[in-house]
């Protein structure tokens, strides 16, 4: 794939200029006749939702199911990365950024609303009674539970495989590479990330200009700041304002920071909630709403209501799926972004229920304290508040707590830390497709994008067309299903291989019971410092590899060796395009002293403070023995081993 990269710009030059010109196509169009693009769009949303909400249904359970066989099976153990890597954020920090990405905002805006607006217009049965009550928790936890970050793990996990365990650009064109091969390079692959990005901008940009509303319904309501356009287009200003100075910060300074920043939001007025409102209740609510959701979760999964035809299902649950579809592949690459490291089975564990927990929590004592406020409390006011404007009901809801304004102003800070985490995550993603996936751009180029999110916004929102544009977005999830289960079929083809070659170089070595058994201990018990081992690596590993590839090249196979600056050396067999080639690298590995290592050799190492082991690295990474002592011989047959082990798993793949 031919990247443009003058000093101060670097693109993917198909990707990036046709998601520009179709971006200004559409939302001039937009603007222009928006009253002939709500009517398109609607109707094809419309559309649709009559006559493929199957599909969707049945997708979306399917995507479910795949990523739990995967999580449970033996493929759970594989890395998302080399097997040496490590996980570059700690679990808070990790967990922050899934939370804040993938729906934060949106249980800013539906965390009261929704759970009311069931409870007065259920899809069946009567409304404003206990069991609507029941029916409306249970339906908003089937939201918002496990079916939406299934959706967001598909194109995640699959994204964060590829790029970190195969080396291949971070694009969604990357997942197709096991199904069409080299032609991901070509038409097919630069259509597949150029629809990524146009969901992305337009997903983030309809996102925030209605979030704007929210933010300016919580203005109005502590200040008296007049609720209009101009205010909501000067808001965005802010946001990208912010958002543009934590996306150059980058994932580690800015937008880990900020994520993390949500959470002590969240958790504050999540604890605060909980303990001024009908504590009990919630508590009670929480266990029960919980195991209606687990006990239900599989009639709920596949209701389309044929029995009970009503527009409700495409207006509530097809239009959550089709707007989580839509967000796929934004929330997915982040997430894949921020997850090097981590075991399928670590990374599936984390996406589906540590979110899905404190969303429930959410959801419940939220969501829970507002119908109790209006069944039990009397408070039908905050029924017709909800069903006036969706984006005043947190601010009306905490209207009948303590402390109303001050919780008015955290959840007001809380709604913009969001979206400036959304807008600045959004960002980085658009910026990593239209520069190929390399994810070596410059601060410019995201900055740019940045700034596009914000233009865009503002102009639909001063033009009237987000509404028409929301609903494009979500229409064009339809087409998106069909790549995430191209995505997924070519996740199962390559992880199937990924096992097999483990496998294959799973068996015992048999170097270590060919050396002299005071070598062994010698090897054990030492502590070389690094002067020591690039010594051993001069003089003993790189000339058994040059043997090695002086004999191979006899053969005619096109082997060489190579060193690198930190001191490694290593062994390369190339193959032709159909055959995975060969890589066996020795490289200084530095570790600190242990009490397990005798006291003489920890004294030696106590001015270095580290000491040093050769390890072995192939291919799928480090195979965590140290080759330390061996004559050259024993490295010899331990290339030759390994070399042998990586032909058997060709043979077996190929035939």
């Amino acid at each position: 794939m031919q990247l443009f990269k003058p000093a101060k710009f670097q693109i993917n030059p198909p990707v990036f200029f046709s998601s520009a010109l179709l971006t200004l196509a559409l939302v001039l169009y937009t603007i222009v006749f928006n009253d002939s693009a709500n009517a398109v769009f609607s109707a094809t949303l419309g559309w649709i939702s009559a006559q493929l909400g199957w599909f969707y249904v049945l997708s979306v359970a399917g995507f479910l199911v795949f990523i739990a066989i995967i999580a449970l099976s033996r493929f759970g153990n594989v890395k998302l990365g080399t097997e040496h890597s490590k996980p570059e954020f700690t679990n808070l920090s990790w967990f922050a950024m899934l939370f804040s990405a993938g729906m934060g905002i949106g249980l800013m805006f539906f965390g009261v609303a929704e759970p009311v607006m069931h409870y007065v217009s259920p899809p069946v049965g009567d409304p404003e009674t206990a069991e609507a009550a029941r029916q409306a928790m249970r339906i908003t936890f089937f939201h918002w539970g496990v079916h939406a970050w299934a959706i967001y793990a598909i194109v995640a996990m699959s994204l964060a495989y590829f790029a970190f365990r195969h080396n291949m650009p971070m694009t969604i064109r990357s997942s197709l590479y096991p199904l069409i091969g080299e032609r991901i390079h070509g038409p097919i692959g630069h259509a597949v990330d150029t629809f990524a990005v146009l969901g992305t901008l337009f997903g983030v940009a309809t996102s925030l200009g209605f979030g704007v509303m929210q933010i300016n319904a919580g203005l109005n309501y502590l200040f008296g700041v007049p609720v209009g356009v101009m205010t909501q287009i000067i808001l965005i200003a802010v946001i990208t304002g912010i958002a543009t100075i934590s996306v150059a910060l980058g994932l580690a300074g800015g937008i880990r920071r900020l994520s993390i920043l949500n959470m002590i939001f969240a958790a504050a007025l999540l604890a605060f909630v909980l303990v001024t409102g009908p504590t009990v209740f919630q508590l009670q609510t929480l266990v029960q709403n919980t195991g209606m959701y687990v006990s239900d979760l599989l009639s709920m999964t596949f209701n389309l209501y044929a029995y009970e035809p009503t527009d409700w299902i495409g207006g509530w649950t097809l239009f959550y799926w089709g707007w989580w579809i839509a967000w796929a592949p934004f929330v997915g690459m982040f997430i894949a972004m921020v997850s090097k490291g981590r075991t399928i089975r670590e990374f599936v564990l984390g996406v589906l229920l540590v979110p899905v927990g404190f969303t429930f929590m959410w959801m419940t004592f939220f969501g829970g304290t507002a119908l109790h406020m209006i069944m039990v409390q009397g408070i039908t006011e905050l029924a017709d508040a909800v069903a006036a404007d969706t984006s005043v009901a947190l601010f009306q809801f905490l209207e009948h707590l303590p402390l109303s304004s001050i919780t008015a102003i955290i959840a007001t800070l809380l709604i913009i830390t969001f979206f400036v985490t959304s807008a600045d995550s959004g960002s980085l993603v658009v910026d990593r497709l239209t520069s190929g996936g390399t994810g070596e751009s410059h601060t410019w180029q995201r900055i740019f994008w940045a700034v596009i999110q914000g233009v865009l916004a503002a102009g639909l929102l001063l033009a009237g067309g987000l509404g028409a544009l929301q609903t494009a977005t979500i229409a064009s999830a339809f087409p998106f299903v069909i790549i995430m289960i191209l995505m997924a079929w070519g996740l199962a083809r390559s992880l199937r291989l990924d096992v097999a070659k483990h496998s294959a170089l799973a068996a015992p070595r048999l170097t270590d019971s060919q050396m002299d058994w005071k070598t062994r201990l010698k090897t054990l018990v030492s502590m070389p410092q690094k002067k020591e081992v690039l010594k051993f690596i001069d003089t003993t590993v790189t000339p058994a590899l040059h043997e090695v590839s002086n004999e191979l090249k006899k053969q005619g196979l096109d082997a060489r060796v190579q060193r690198g600056e930190d001191g490694r050396a290593w062994l390369e067999i190339r193959h032709d395009d159909d055959h995975i080639d060969f890589f066996y690298s020795a490289r200084p590995q530095a570790y600190e002293p242990t009490a397990l290592i005798m006291r003489d050799a920890a004294e030696k190492a106590e001015d270095a403070k580290k000491y040093y082991r050769i390890e072995v690295h192939l291919g799928e990474g480090g195979q965590d023995y140290d080759i330390m002592g061996w004559t050259k011989e024993t490295i010899l047959n331990d290339v030759l081993e390994q070399y042998s082990r990586h032909v058997m798993f060709l043979n077996q793949v190929n035939n």
